[in-house]
């Protein structure tokens, strides 16, 4: 929700309002069994026309701390274009999401939603891990 369609949720109405320049994405996953088996994997960044070269995008991901209540929240204050690198590409370019560093992986919890403070032009993707095997043991 942007500053202009902002409506605070029942769930989320603690964490504030996201600025003139912001989007507020909220997070709300589903309740599964043993959730502990789970991860959630966050992806930010911005769908691009890229050629063949690898491209990166620059900005901060700062965890903050929702004063008196103790929950976390995300915000990137700014996403710039990063380096790349200068190979000849002959092939068109492509649309493909370009992240921001390096994903963000997290316990799932479905108790609590994730809340994520970014500028207008940026997107939020996500994707649920499963643990399919058991425990093993190292060779001592």
């Amino acid at each position: 929700m942007s500053a202009d369609n902002y409506q605070a949720q029942t769930d989320t109405n603690m964490f504030p309002a996201p600025s003139k320049a912001m989007v507020q994405h909220i997070l709300t996953l589903p309740k599964l069994n043993n959730e502990s088996d789970y991860l959630i994997e966050i992806q930010i960044g911005q769908n691009k026309q890229v050629d063949c070269n690898k491209v990166t995008l620059l900005g901060e991901i700062e965890t903050l701390s929702l004063e008196g209540w103790g929950y976390r929240y995300y915000q990137v204050n700014s996403i710039m274009q990063g380096p790349s690198t200068k190979m000849m590409c002959t092939d068109a370019k492509t649309v493909q999401f370009v992240t921001l560093g390096d994903s963000l992986t997290q316990a799932y919890d479905s108790r609590l939603p994730t809340v994520f403070y970014l500028p207008k032009d940026a997107q939020l993707r996500y994707r649920i891990w499963r643990a399919v095997s058991e425990f093993n043991y190292s060779n001592k």
